[in-house]
This record gives structure tokens, sequence and C-alpha cells, in this order.
């Protein structure tokens, strides 16, 4: 993904790859999950790259490169390829989608620098309903204090935050590897003091973190919607709902809602299995 000119040719030679019908699709994701065919998932990862060139289009106004997201959404495309169940009836387009877009939406929002503002899908979701609320009240605010103010009171947060929140959005990287001073050899990360957490080490958690992220969305897909309501409300919030509160909320008993709870851990903890301690 060098130069534009090269871009250009690998979208065009995507596009000239021949779509899979759905039963192509199946044999080949059999093949993957039951024998581990590496050329299997090869030809599933080809037919398919045209839907990683088509979900990078629609983010490439956020400041990251079409070719920085076409990188990452393949690499979403191969995780989905790995994990990718055929037996649940779902094409595989399907279930690729969201891992395509995962992997985008956390390009951008890495590159936002929003650090501080939540992580992985939560949030991507605060990027994107701040940038398009501002956007939204810009048109019809003209006073910045107000504008914040206003921001501040949609998004349940104080004015102060709201300031930083935006200075965040707003913000963009630097290098540390450009020079501190316009006649000086010396670099900004050389003038970083040594006492905090080194920068790798930071970065590998903050990935770490980002991965485990992605992985839970990812497994929170295999749950129905009953189950999902369930999880978000009683183990992802901050505010645990009630079993009784759900049930009314699903029209059942709250009994039927501990064992679709039950049953929804069960699916979750057979997804994220590999990401327990080891005893």
């Amino acid at each position: 993904m060098q130069s534009s000119a090269s871009l250009d040719r690998y979208i065009q030679q995507v596009r000239a790859i021949p779509k899979l019908s759905r039963e192509e699709e199946h044999e080949l994701a059999l093949r993957v999950r039951d024998e581990g065919d590496q050329d299997a998932a090869d030809r599933l990862v080809e037919a398919n790259l045209r839907y990683v060139i088509a979900i990078g289009l629609q983010y490439r106004r956020y400041g990251v490169t079409l070719g920085d997201l076409i990188a990452e959404g393949s690499v979403g495309l191969v995780t989905a390829v790995r994990k990718f169940d055929p037996h649940r009836g779902t094409r595989f387009v399907t279930y690729a989608g969201y891992w395509i877009r995962a992997f985008v939406l956390e390009a951008v929002v890495r590159s936002s620098t929003m650090i501080g503002a939540g992580s992985g899908p939560f949030r991507s979701k605060l990027f994107f309903r701040l940038r398009r609320e501002r956007a939204r009240l810009s048109n019809v605010i003209a006073d910045p204090e107000e504008l914040i103010a206003t921001l501040a009171a949609d998004f349940d947060t104080s004015p102060e935050k709201m300031t930083e929140l935006l200075r965040r959005l707003d913000q963009r990287e630097i290098s540390l590897d450009a020079p501190a001073y316009h006649d000086s050899d010396a670099t900004l990360v050389e003038m970083l003091p040594g006492t905090a957490e080194p920068q790798d080490v930071v970065v590998a958690r903050q990935r770490r973190q980002s991965g485990i992220e992605l992985r839970l969305e990812g497994a929170l897909s295999v749950l129905d919607d009953r189950e999902r309501l369930i999880v978000e409300k009683r183990i992802l919030s901050d505010d645990t709902a009630s079993l009784a509160s759900l049930g009314r909320e699903l029209g059942v008993s709250r009994e039927r809602a501990r064992q679709l709870e039950a049953r929804a851990k069960k699916k979750l903890a057979v997804e994220l299995k590999d990401l327990a301690p080891a005893a």
C-alpha cells in the first residue's frame, strides 16, 4: 500500500477477483474449519477483500490513509476466516463484516489519540457520536462556549471534561522521532522524563486491552438479541440491572431471564476460553 498508483492497481486487482457463491463459500469454510486447509482460507480471504476496500472507503475522511485502513481491515478479515463457524448458517461476508469494521474502527480511533476516553468498541462509539454531534450543533450554535456546554449536557459530563474530549478529538499525533527544536538534532523522545512507565510497555498494554475488547465484541456476536441485552445490562454496564427488571423488559419471568443469562455466560466462556489465565 505504498503509493497512490500502487494502491489503485491493488484495488483494481481485488475487484477483478470473482465472487464466491454461497455453496462455494460454505465448502471452503468447512475445509478451513475441519481440515485447517490454508488454500481454502486464502481463497476465502481473496474473494472477500472487496468488502475490506468498501468498508475502508467509508472511513477515509477520518484522517487515516486508505492504505492503512485496508491493511487493518485485511487483518480483521483474516481473523474472521480463523473464527468463522459455517455450521451456524450465517453467510461468511456477514460475519466477516463485523471483524473488518472492528479493526478499521480501531485504527481510526487510535489515530485520534482520544486516550482516556474509553477503549475498543465503546471508545469507537464515543468518538463517532461526539464528532457527529459537534458537526451538527456547529451549524446552529456559533458561540464556542455555548457549543461546549450543549455538548456536555448531551453527553452527561462537565464543560471542562468536554473541552478535554474535544481537544483529544482534534489532536494530531506527533512522531516522537521529530526534532525537539528547529536548530537541534535532539528528538522529542529524548526529551521525555525517564520516570514514566516505558512507552513500549504502555503501548503493549493498550494493544492487549484493545485486542481483548475486540475479542469480547466478537464473542457477543454469537449471542441472540435477548442474551446480548442481558449481558450488556448485567455484566458490561456499570449500573447493573436486576433480573426482575430485565424479565419485565423482555416479557419473560425472572427465572427465564436467569436461564438466559446462564446460557449467555456459557457461550461467552466457550468463545473466550483461550483468554482465561492458565491454572
